[in-house]
């Protein structure tokens, strides 16, 4: 049970260029030490990437992208009777976009030898495509949760 009352969710502005206030949130993410412009330079240098590869509006490709990669069930760690069990759970609309953002730039920064903008092009390409680290991620999580199925019935506790 939660003490207090609940903090509100802070409102971000949309990001200067497109509009979008999941692409702000996604810049967010990729920004490291409070250095916002590096990250946008990061970020728009990809979606640039991703107009000429594509030839589509690059704002519509990374929303589809997104959308492919979002989890709908995770599981989560629940102690019944002296045992760890793996719950499957479904995922809150917040979560889902912050675990999508997180194996997309996980993935992205695993990969060397290219500049960051490539790379995270790269990887939004291979989720259209079907492939790519982050969709394997995101089919983890979800054969995870169907193999746990079973214990499905510890959420409602």
């Amino acid at each position: 049970m939660p003490r207090g009352k609940a903090i509100p969710k802070r409102k971000i502005k949309p990001d200067p260029k497109y509009k979008s206030e999941l692409l702000a949130k996604f810049i967010n993410y990729i920004m490291m030490s409070g250095k916002k412009t590096v990250a946008q330079a990061i970020v728009y240098g990809a979606l640039d990437i991703l107009e000429q590869k594509t030839g589509k509006n690059p704002l519509k490709v990374f929303e589809e992208a997104i959308d492919k990669i979002r989890p709908q069930v995770e599981v989560r760690s629940r102690r019944v009777g002296g045992a760890n069990y793996q719950v499957p759970m479904p995922v809150s609309g917040e979560r889902q976009n912050a675990l999508a953002f997180r194996w997309i730039i996980g993935a992205s920064r695993a990969k060397s030898g290219k500049p960051m903008m490539e790379c995270l092009a790269t990887e939004l390409l291979d989720i259209m495509e079907g492939n790519g680290t982050s969709i394997k991620k995101k089919e983890d999580v979800q054969r995870m949760a169907e193999a746990n199925r079973a214990f499905a019935h510890f959420a409602r506790r």
